[in-house]
């Protein structure tokens, strides 16, 4: 069953279009990332949910109660934003217990309540954390609170809005996993907004990529990221290496591409996709795809050599910036292993690259 469904819903402010026609169906306990770049509408989708912006067209249903004239706060949702959106003035205690006093909730019941959430996002064990005000914190510490506050009304769906965008890398990492396994312990249907490609495929069991108000492509961190559909989608999230040009030949059951630079590459295409002698075709490679090996060690019909021209050392992986004899420029990531008696691979180095035919992605057009 679908907790949160959208049908069709668009949204208009003036002549920007920022929900164009989106469909989306977020089932009981699931965890979905609306992911893309700024203006791309995943803000105004998630604020449309939460009953901050009203639609110009289509519906919105929560636990299949259409939501048309529900005002935000009687839907059951609970909502992280960005900023964290904490009243400076009220005490860490007043600023979680605001949504049940608005409720009328009784006052001996919202004492409990607020102690339990606190408990919760392990939050409890600090001294008179209760009584401190939002400025008095750190920011994990505001984002913890932040977090109760929307969980203390025991929400069926939780909104997170770029909820760690104000916290440094190390401490955004470990709320990512710290909110994954709240998640997963209360069972609560969350929808969040990112633009950080990490934090998605950390984050979520299905990944929206949205575009210019639409959906590019939905699907499990793993399709999205070893599938995508369009050129979009396979340089938005991770980075892939891109091959154009036209296919030349059939070639051992497979077809021979020749790129715009004159590079001949071989691939098969996929059943979904039948391609013939002529067609145009835009090809995707992820860098980790790709093996570099000696020159006179050739591993695949048509291997390309080409020139190292940047290394970049990042520890457990390194980064080799390559360019063909035809011109194609092509990255490579390799593990940081034990290289034996292997020379290290240097600047101005000739290597044979090679990779698996399956490791190249068809992309539709855009």
């Amino acid at each position: 069953m679908a907790d949160v469904h959208l049908s069709q819903v668009t949204k208009r402010f003036g002549k920007v279009l920022a929900m164009d026609q989106i469909s989306l169906a977020v089932h009981s306990g699931e965890v979905v990332a609306l992911l893309g770049p700024s203006g791309c509408g995943k803000t105004t989708t998630m604020r449309t949910i939460a009953g901050l912006e009203t639609p110009n067209a289509g519906n919105i249903y929560i636990a299949q109660h259409d939501m048309q004239g529900i005002p935000s706060h009687k839907r059951a949702v609970g909502m992280v934003f960005q900023d964290y959106a904490l009243f400076p003035h009220l005490s860490i205690q007043d600023n979680i217990a605001f949504g049940l006093k608005m409720r009328k909730v009784a006052s001996t019941t919202v004492r409990s309540r607020v102690h339990d959430v606190l408990k919760l996002v392990h939050l409890a064990d600090l001294p008179g954390i209760e009584q401190r005000y939002p400025h008095q914190l750190s920011g994990g510490q505001r984002q913890r609170v932040a977090l109760a506050r929307s969980l203390v009304t025991a929400p069926q769906v939780l909104l997170l809005d770029e909820p760690f965008g104000a916290l440094d890398k190390k401490l955004r990492e470990s709320m990512q996993v710290e909110v994954r396994l709240l998640q997963q312990q209360l069972g609560i249907t969350t929808i969040f907004v990112t633009h950080d490609q990490e934090e998605a495929l950390t984050l979520a069991d299905r990944i929206a990529v949205m575009r210019d108000g639409r959906i590019e492509q939905m699907g499990t961190p793993h399709e999205v990221y070893e599938s995508p559909r369009s050129r979009f989608v396979a340089d938005f999230i991770g980075v892939s290496n891109f091959f154009s040009g036209n296919v030349e030949a059939e070639y051992e059951g497979g077809l021979l591409l020749r790129t715009v630079h004159g590079m001949p590459i071989w691939f098969k295409p996929p059943l979904r996709q039948p391609l013939a002698v002529g067609d145009t075709v835009q090809l995707a490679l992820r860098p980790e795809k790709v093996t570099m090996l000696p020159c006179d060690d050739t591993a695949m019909p048509y291997a390309p050599f080409a020139t190292v021209q940047h290394i970049v050392y990042l520890g457990t992986v390194t980064h080799y910036y390559t360019r063909t004899m035809q011109g194609e420029e092509i990255i490579i990531y390799a593990q940081n292993q034990d290289m034996g008696h292997r020379s290290p691979v240097a600047v101005g180095d000739v290597m044979s690259l090679s990779w698996k035919p399956e490791h190249l992605l068809v992309l539709e057009a855009d």
